[in-house]
């Protein structure tokens, strides 16, 4: 059996996630055993790219998965119209996960209140060169913050997916899955504090304790 399967709602949430899973020695820097993992094989992505379609049908989704996984990660966004707020999300993909038979111990939900950009937007030079950032005297933190979309003293933007798109347009590059992956496969995991992305760690370290003595 496997160790476990990825459900994501779309080609951006994929991209950042492989970056995370695909970095060499990743277990160590995320605090955890190594497990096994394979793009292949243990990361699918909701065909439409919606994060209700992961809302309503994730349990559906997995359920080949039952008796191939281990574990079981669903991971999508809050903010879609329509969408019953982070504890809601949780509680209703719980619960028909929990119908279809998995343990409540074998499975996480993860949603990200309210964008994925919220993950990959840090003042570091990494996240600047993915975003090929070169305004004259100024980092991309600071022209944020003058543009009024990341507050001096708050620790991400109000509306991080505005702010990625003003970047991505002052830069002159289209919007890309593979400057999600290039971030999330060099930026420091420490850095982000994102309770979901927090709540990522503590699971896998409880499902794949780290026993102190890979390399």
């Amino acid at each position: 059996m496997r160790d476990c399967i990825f459900l994501l709602a779309d080609k951006n949430m994929e991209a950042t996630f492989l970056g995370f899973l695909t970095r060499e020695k990743f277990y160590l820097s995320l605090g955890i055993s190594n497990f096994e993992f394979d793009s292949t094989e243990d990361l699918i992505v909701d065909e439409s790219g919606s994060d209700p379609g992961v809302y309503t049908r994730a349990h559906e989704f997995l359920r080949p998965y039952q008796k191939t996984h281990r574990y079981a990660v669903i991971a999508l966004d809050n903010a879609w119209e329509g969408s019953p707020g982070v504890e809601g999300i949780e509680d209703n993909i719980s619960k028909n996960m929990l119908k279809t038979g998995w343990d409540k111990n074998n499975f996480a939900v993860i949603v990200i209140d309210l964008e994925l950009e919220i993950w990959i937007l840090q003042d570091t030079p990494v996240v600047e060169q993915a975003f090929r950032f070169k305004q004259q005297n100024v980092s991309m933190r600071e022209w944020l913050a003058q543009k009024g979309l990341w507050d001096i003293g708050m620790s991400k933007p109000a509306d991080p997916k505005k702010a990625v798109e003003d970047v991505l347009k002052i830069s002159r590059i289209p919007r890309s899955s593979a400057i999600y992956r290039q971030i999330t496969n060099r930026v420091s995991v420490k850095r982000c504090q994102d309770p979901a992305f927090q709540k990522l760690c503590s699971t896998l370290q409880h499902w794949f304790p780290f026993d102190g003595g890979q390399i």
